[in-house]
């Protein structure tokens, strides 16, 4: 189906959540894969013992010289990168009026400036030697339609869609593609908070496909922007939420 042989992938939060499951399928269809993670250990050897393809990278990635470490790190491992997804990101509450700045700087900190700063770094080695790359950012629905409650969250979630959409047409031209995946309610720990109580019944009724979806259904659709199959989309918002947010 997909043949990453001989190719490396980097993913950002890539330890657990959607970020897991990308790692495992790139590992699984022959790609080096080096997987980010903040502070996680135990998730992060768990992953490491199941492939010998894959090392794993500590660090806060919103941080300069620690983004540049991980790329750096994967080139030294594995002699090459070729896939970038940034998958890293946290969520949490933002409510109208609190004047809670630190929370929203947080957020953009997290959310937005580590995903600048592991592309951006990455994409200045991929013009110096020309290397013909694919990036994958996970956006989501809320960068789309907006979220009560998170419109920090949903401020970066749309800066990426905006940044997708800037370096597609950018760099596209030099033979670095970029897409994004922009997934809905996802059954990850992230999202243990609403789904407290009767929360994820609740949320589940609000699907069209009568679930909420797992996090390899996400990140299926992450591999397939990364592989050849997809040779020809660029700048794209591919959404995932079992037709809980129909954005055309």
């Amino acid at each position: 189906m997909f043949d990453f042989n001989g190719k490396t992938a980097i993913v950002t939060g890539g330890t657990r959540g959607i970020g897991l499951e990308t790692s495992r399928l790139f590992a699984k269809f022959g790609a080096n894969v080096v997987a980010s993670y903040r502070s996680n250990d135990k998730a992060a050897q768990k992953l490491k013992d199941e492939f010998s393809n894959i090392e794993v990278f500590k660090g806060d990635i919103s941080e300069v010289e620690t983004a540049k470490s991980l790329v750096s790190f994967a080139y030294s491992k594995f002699g090459r990168v070729d896939i970038l997804v940034n998958n890293a990101g946290i969520w949490d509450y933002l409510y109208a009026g609190s004047f809670d700045y630190k929370v929203w700087d947080n957020m953009i900190k997290n959310n937005l400036r580590s995903v600048y700063l592991v592309t951006d770094y990455l994409v200045s080695k991929w013009l110096k030697d020309e290397t013909k790359g694919r990036i994958v950012h996970v956006s989501s629905t809320a960068g789309q339609r907006g979220e009560a409650e998170h419109s920090h969250y949903a401020a970066t979630k749309g800066a990426i869609i905006a940044y997708t959409k800037s370096l597609s047409s950018e760099l596209a031209p030099k033979g670095i593609i970029t897409n994004c995946v922009a997934p809905g309610w996802v059954d990850t720990e992230l999202n243990e908070k609403p789904f407290a109580g009767d929360g994820k019944e609740k949320i589940r009724k609000t699907i069209p496909i009568g679930r909420i979806p797992e996090p390899v259904e996400i990140a299926w659709p992450i591999v397939f922007l990364a592989s050849d199959l997809a040779s020809a989309v660029c700048g794209e918002i591919f959404n995932v939420n079992g037709g809980s947010v129909l954005c055309g």
